[in-house]
């Protein structure tokens, strides 16, 4: 794999004749428009097959997959076209192999609303470990709020991913309630009571492991938080099932603030199976300009987190997204717009600006004037930002990725993680 800068002057036409490789996959895989245009600066992924298979009539993907000893799974990896479909037809060319080895085996966790488009879903789960749908809520009184998450689940197991349970104190306003998880932590009837629910909805819908993200926990119920993780461990284990609790990003132990108080490292880290680091939104809705999950931020939260946790318990959070700022930012006044990076692209494209890389952030941006005469700021991701937070799995020994959403299309982080990586399977 290589991750070709746009220069003046470049077309998908001279990059397929540049590496010699086919221009619709080069479309393909970096989701460029029907127009073909490229803007200067942007990030292309750009993939050597090694072993390539021309479909023959009658001939079915799953034939395919058994002429080359590999699994179907991995031939939806290997060609995007699919989108994750079975469906083939005569002289339809499919890469087999690429060229390039891998760093390594990590698993691979994407959140999803239930509304996601069925496309988007479909393509993005075989590069899945587990399918997680967002979110189960609650109720004062210990009953779950229903989520709509059966066509996700049958998604998942399709695609040959698994499926976690999401549960979360996110209320139908939009925020996290601390007073719901305060309640659920020190009543033990209510707590009783949530377990239970959650058992059952798990063993009714076919999920196999509990992800628990409660936050903005009241400092003093940090303990009692800790120790529901450890009571929900317990009842699940015996079922085979993992509970991972999602940690605010800190980078010590008494770092302030009501985000990050209730949430005790090296009490929750023992007390799950896994726990993913939502190491992004640094850059945010309400904030300053600047990138959503800049490198070194990243890399101190990891640092931070290995002093109170096993590394092969860890999950790093990957965000699919940016946010573009009008200028000039005025705190408590401006508010940034999340994006897809295929939206941030089209509007360097569409405002002629080239896309700068941040060497420190390690992160795209660029800015632009719109049709009022009104600067905007936007930050980004792309495949040279996700091949750099990748490389921090091996890097650290950390145990998979978590991807905050899989709401956006952003074909070019699925060819840079199954280029780089096995994925682990469910289970």
């Amino acid at each position: 794999m290589v991750i070709h800068i746009v220069r003046p002057g470049d077309s998908v036409y001279s990059l397929a004749l540049e590496y010699g490789v086919p221009m619709s996959q080069i479309v393909e895989d970096n989701g460029i428009s029907s127009t073909y245009q490229l803007t200067q600066g942007q990030a292309l992924v750009i993939q050597f097959p090694r072993q390539v298979h021309t479909v023959a009539p009658g001939e079915t993907l799953s034939a395919v997959a058994r002429q080359y000893g590999v699994s179907v799974r991995t031939l939806f990896q290997n060609n995007p076209i699919l989108g994750g479909r079975p469906e083939v037809y005569p002289g339809q060319t499919l890469v087999i192999s690429y060229q390039g080895e891998k760093n390594g085996t990590l698993s691979v966790n994407g959140y999803a609303y239930p509304f996601i488009e069925q496309e988007l879903l479909y393509g993005s789960v075989p590069y899945l470990s587990d399918l997680t749908p967002f979110t189960y809520g609650f109720t004062p009184q210990g009953e779950l709020v229903d989520l709509d998450d059966r066509a996700l689940i049958a998604a998942a197991h399709a695609g040959g991913a698994g499926a976690l349970m999401h549960l979360s104190t996110l209320t139908q306003d939009g925020g996290f309630s601390n007073d719901l998880a305060h309640i659920a932590l020190n009543d033990l009837r209510v707590q009783s009571n949530l377990i239970e629910n959650v058992v059952q909805r798990m063993e009714e819908r076919g999920y196999h492991g509990l992800d628990v993200d409660f936050e903005y926990v009241f400092p003093e119920d940090a303990i009692l938080y800790a120790q529901f993780i450890a009571t929900l461990r317990r009842r699940l284990s015996p079922l085979g099932w993992p509970v991972i609790a999602a940690l605010a990003p800190k980078i010590s132990a008494q770092q302030q603030g009501l985000l990050y108080q209730g949430h005790d490292y090296a009490a929750i880290g023992a007390a799950a199976d896994f726990v993913l680091l939502m190491t992004y939104e640094w850059g945010y809705t309400y904030g300053p300009p600047m990138a959503v999950a800049p490198l070194p931020n990243v890399r101190r939260v990891v640092e931070y987190a290995l002093t109170e946790i096993p590394a092969g318990k860890i999950y790093l959070g990957v965000p699919t997204y940016g946010y573009d700022w009008p200028l000039p930012f005025v705190q408590g006044e401006t508010r940034a717009q999340s994006i897809s990076p295929q939206t941030a692209v089209y509007r360097a494209r569409k405002y002629a600006a080239v896309i700068q890389y941040s060497q420190s952030a390690q992160s795209p941006w660029f800015r632009y004037t719109d049709e009022s005469g009104r600067e905007h700021e936007v930050w980004f991701e792309d495949a040279r930002s996700i091949q750099a937070k990748l490389a921090l799995i091996p890097e650290y020994g950390l145990y998979g990725v978590g991807y905050w959403n899989l709401m956006r299309r952003f074909p070019q982080n699925w060819r840079v993680l199954s280029a780089l990586y096995d994925i682990r399977l469910p289970g």
